[in-house]
């Protein structure tokens, strides 16, 4: 099992080294929207990291977090990218994408005291810009199936961080900071550039 979920937390961490936000070539309805949108959060760096970091996050906080965490973030990310599909955007979402990735690393990496209102408002703070990211990039193939793709690719996401961040203890401490570096460093060069 381990050797599975290593191979898959590899072969996604990966899946967007090639682009980061392509439209996938996929204008068309039902199964070809469903797959666009699917794709969408797995082709780019940023939201890939945040929506496994989610997962990780939920991991270790334990409790009712283990649900809620990824459930607000889907939910309010599905609004924003509502929003994003109508056009409403504004000029420094992918910058607040960009320090989404650094915070996550943070949170990670640090055992802070936060209250359960603050970490679902910073989850759903984090969903809000993804989604409307999302909206914008996927208006040309705007139907309720290329929504319904990035929402279960999303919610894949995380529980496949989930899952990371509840294995072996010593793998899952180890793998949590390796994680919270990367995301660290990923968020400072989306940052800069």
């Amino acid at each position: 099992m381990k050797k599975q979920i290593t191979m898959a937390a590899l072969f996604l961490l990966f899946s967007g080294i090639a682009s980061a936000h392509p439209g996938h070539g996929l204008a068309g309805h039902g199964l070809d929207s469903a797959y666009a949108g699917f794709m969408h959060p797995l082709t780019g760096w940023d939201h890939l990291l945040v929506m496994l970091a989610i997962g990780m996050w939920a991991a270790k906080l334990g409790g009712k977090a283990r649900w809620q965490l990824p459930l607000t973030f889907v939910a309010i990310m599905a609004m924003g990218a509502v929003l994003g599909l109508s056009g409403l955007s504004f000029d420094y979402v992918e910058t607040a994408i960009a320090a989404s990735v650094m915070a996550m690393g943070v949170l990670l990496m640090m055992s802070l005291p936060i209250n359960k209102l603050m970490q679902l408002s910073i989850t759903a703070i984090f969903a809000l810009f993804h989604g409307m990211a999302h909206g914008v990039e996927l208006q040309s193939q705007s139907s309720l199936a290329t929504l319904g793709g990035m929402l279960v690719a999303t919610t894949m996401l995380h529980s496949l961080g989930f899952l990371m961040a509840t294995q072996r203890v010593k793998m899952a401490t180890w793998l949590n900071n390796s994680f919270a570096w990367l995301l660290l460093f990923v968020g400072s060069y989306l940052l800069l550039n």
